[in-house]
């Protein structure tokens, strides 16, 4: 158990269903004070509601993370509901599915607002938060996809998710002054709502292709993201770990046959 997370104010953008649900639970779990940033009522609603009914602590706050204005207000709201912010899990993000050859730059916008831009909003509002503090927590929800592998259709979403890992390494060192960390967490295939949607004839097939021969699960994630949260990572900056089952290591499928 991580005890320097316990009592912990964290902001889980996205914090209402996939890997950002399964943030907000772990961290929950760990003994922190989980704020909930989502843009459905409805859905938020429902994941504080199974935090608080196994114990935890949790709120929410409706946010478009592309909205500065909303995003000041989440920082603002969390910070005066739990007495402050020590850890931002920015993890809020979009993934649909478009070739190059049909996408608008409407489409591209899009994407890069929702998951880049919001990156540096987020941590932009809570800065004044961590000084207050002494010190701060943030930790990116990026991809294997863009960084390190591509697919097609997802041009934009992997260009904004390798965006993510270039924002950190300066980032990290703006940051420094307020004793504040940041780093990224690169998932590879996560079984999640948004991943079921691609049906069962993709996902049979990447798992296929994982050494570890299944999806990773939104707790394989939380888990890395609670310890760069954590007081034991504190020398740890401007990094990236890969959560993939071994997904980007095979020079071929064939090298999957003779494991």
């Amino acid at each position: 158990m991580l005890t320097s997370i316990s009592g912990k104010t964290v902001i889980v953008t996205g914090g209402s269903k996939g890997i950002g649900k399964g943030i907000a639970n772990v961290f929950a779990k760990q003994g922190a004070k989980v704020m909930i940033a989502a843009r459905t009522e409805k859905d938020a609603a429902i994941a504080v509601g199974e935090i608080t009914g196994a114990g935890g602590t949790a709120d929410m706050v409706l946010c478009d993370v592309s909205d500065w204005d909303q995003v000041a207000g989440m920082a603002e709201y969390t910070a005066k509901t739990f007495g402050g912010i020590d850890i931002l899990c920015a993890n809020a993000g979009i993934f649909p599915q478009v070739k190059m050859i049909d996408m608008t730059a409407d489409d591209w916008d899009q994407i890069m607002t929702t998951n880049l831009k919001s990156s540096f909003l987020c941590v932009k509002a809570c800065i004044p938060y961590f000084e207050k503090a002494g010190k701060g927590r943030v930790v990116i929800t990026s991809s294997i996809t863009g960084p390190v592998t591509g697919y097609p259709g997802w041009s934009h979403y992997g260009a904004s998710k390798a965006g993510q890992l270039g924002f950190i390494r300066t980032a990290a060192m703006e940051l420094s002054r307020y004793n504040t960390t940041i780093n990224a967490v690169m998932p590879g295939n996560i079984m999640t709502e948004g991943l079921a949607d691609l049906g069962q004839d993709y996902l049979d097939s990447m798992a296929s292709s994982i050494p570890l021969k299944r999806l990773g699960s939104v707790e394989d994630i939380a888990n890395a993201a609670l310890f760069f949260a954590s007081d034991e990572a504190a020398y740890i900056t401007g990094q990236s770990i890969v959560v993939d089952g071994g997904q980007i290591l095979p020079e071929s499928l064939d090298a999957l046959g003779e494991i």
